[in-house]
């Protein structure tokens, strides 16, 4: 079988560029590569494209990477998200710890809705955020109830915001302790200035 096989010949090579597509896919077959060709066919021989269903924005601690991933997973959103992540998630949107984080989460929603046509916005903070620590209060993880009600007044403020640009999307909210439980937290009422 092996003689029967031009690209298997040792005395000679073939131009696959050069050989019509019944030729071209025999060599590919003989020469074991068909898997490679199927990832590289058209996009109109591969499946629909699916669209991300959410853009999510979370805090950069690794520590509760894995449950948010775990907690999306159940929300089945199955890895179709677009996600964004920033130092104190919600209060990037406030403008801390700098400006530019919340001009960078803007840039990323506009793109994700335009482009992908999201459906929805998710903010996951969590517990023990040191960039809340450090903006807010040093002491802020040492009183639970604080802490939350804190974490839920950005929360509310970042909804707002997003509301008021994009009133299409759905906005869920949620607060991660560090055992991995997730709390949705409903937004408080709008403060009108």
């Amino acid at each position: 079988m092996r003689d029967s096989c031009e690209c298997f010949q040792h005395d000679r090579r073939v131009d696959l560029a050069t050989l019509d597509r019944r030729q071209f896919l025999r060599h590919l077959v003989g020469a074991g590569m068909l898997t490679t060709a199927l990832t590289i066919a058209p996009a109109s021989a591969r499946a629909e494209k699916k669209l991300p269903k959410a853009l999510v924005l979370s805090c950069i601690d690794y520590r509760i990477l894995e449950a948010e991933r775990y907690f999306l997973s159940l929300q089945n959103l199955g890895g179709q998200y677009d996600f964004t992540a920033l130092a104190g998630a919600s209060l990037a949107l406030s403008g801390m710890p700098h400006q530019y984080d919340a001009e960078a989460f803007w840039d990323q929603l506009d793109i994700s809705y335009r482009l992908h046509q999201i459906k929805k916005v998710l903010i996951l903070d969590h517990q023990d955020c040191a960039v809340y620590q450090y903006k807010i209060d040093p002491n802020l993880a040492g009183n639970p109830e604080l802490e939350l009600s804190t974490h839920t007044e950005y929360l509310s403020r970042a909804y707002w915001a997003i509301r008021d640009r994009y009133p299409d999307l759905n906005i869920e909210l949620y607060f991660v302790s560090l055992n991995t439980d997730v709390k949705q937290i409903s937004p408080l009422a709008k403060v009108i200035t």
